[in-house]
């Protein structure tokens, strides 16, 4: 039986990046484009690349190994890892999840890797909410982690700018207060599968030798994006995950502190916030220093605010992702 005493609450939060930071004048020597053109169109004015050595694991692990030394929870007392991530370190398997829960030593936890691109981060604090409410661990580690520039078609400039490397980690723990996520709002729109995908590499389009041999065009095999199409349904997810989620809870746009939104663009963010009614300064945005980083977005911007001390006990937030799949949804939070 399910004992809805028991809530899923933040506890700890982590943050890791790469040691290499990149600006939009680096990034104009690579490519053609300027610091002028992505800042407008995009917000983002620089972003971090992993190096040598730098993996989605390590980057996972550094960020993990912050969040439960502020959560102050026993490794051992951990029960589950979810990794949210487009990345892995290997294409199939092992997990990176399981990479994770070896590297802190996690001994008495299981651990998955989840799919769902730049909403992975709010689906995995979902499905940690639930393994504690339906009492199967006390604790969770939910990490969204990427190595995006791994997956980027430096050649393609309206893509290439936006994206960027980056770990975010929560440590969920079981509380009887009214406290941590109270429920969520999980969907897909699986007919939009080509607005943003990696065609090539998959079981339906196998890397196969003859392809590699006889192909002279690669970019199949990088992030590709409609532009356009994504712009659109981003700012409509974004507006319905927030009406939904007010509505489920049953508060108002005034009553609510904070929106943690994927950081994709800022145009979309701003476009939200006007359709929605809600003021532009209620959207935490820290897109400008780190690109997108799809999965890790939304836990960077939460250990960032905690930094800022703009957490506070009994705020209100709301958590969105959006993304390839098409993926959204959203996560009601009182912190």
């Amino acid at each position: 039986m399910i004992n809805s005493s028991r809530n899923g609450s933040i506890s700890g939060l982590g943050r890791a990046l790469p040691a290499r930071r990149v600006s939009n004048d680096d990034l104009s020597h690579w490519v053609d484009t300027s610091d002028e053109w992505i800042r407008s169109h995009t917000g983002i004015e620089s972003r971090y690349l992993a190096g040598e050595g730098e993996t989605c694991s390590s980057l996972a692990i550094v960020a993990s190994r912050k969040a439960i030394e502020q959560a102050k929870v026993d490794p051992s007392d951990i029960g589950m890892v979810i990794c949210a991530t487009s990345t892995p370190n290997y294409k199939a398997f092992p997990s990176t999840a399981a990479l994770i829960q070896d590297g802190l030593g996690l001994e008495q936890a299981g651990a998955y890797d989840l799919s769902a691109a730049c909403s992975g981060f709010t689906y995995a604090l979902e499905m940690g909410r639930a393994m504690i409410v339906a009492g199967t661990t006390d604790h969770v580690l939910v990490v969204g982690a990427e190595i995006l520039s791994s997956i980027v078609n430096w050649q393609d400039r309206n893509t290439c700018v936006l994206f960027g490397d980056g770990a975010g980690a929560a440590v969920l723990s079981v509380s009887e207060k009214r406290e941590g996520v109270q429920f969520s709002y999980l969907r897909a729109v699986g007919s939009g599968e080509k607005a943003l995908m990696i065609e090539r590499g998959g079981s339906a389009t196998a890397l196969t030798a003859e392809w590699l041999e006889a192909s002279d065009d690669l970019s199949s095999m990088f992030i590709s994006m409609d532009g356009r199409k994504v712009y659109e349904f981003a700012v409509r997810v974004l507006v319905e995950t927030i009406n939904h989620l007010l509505e489920q809870a049953g508060i108002s746009k005034d009553e609510l502190d904070h929106i943690v939104p994927h950081q994709a663009n800022i145009r979309i963010i701003q476009a939200a916030a006007k359709r929605s009614g809600i003021p532009l300064k209620k959207f935490f945005i820290n897109l400008q220093e780190y690109g997108n980083t799809s999965a890790a977005t939304v836990p960077i911007a939460l250990k960032d605010m905690d930094d800022r001390k703009l957490l506070k006990k009994g705020q209100k937030i709301i958590t969105i992702g959006f993304g390839a799949g098409l993926t959204y949804g959203g996560n009601y939070i009182i912190w």
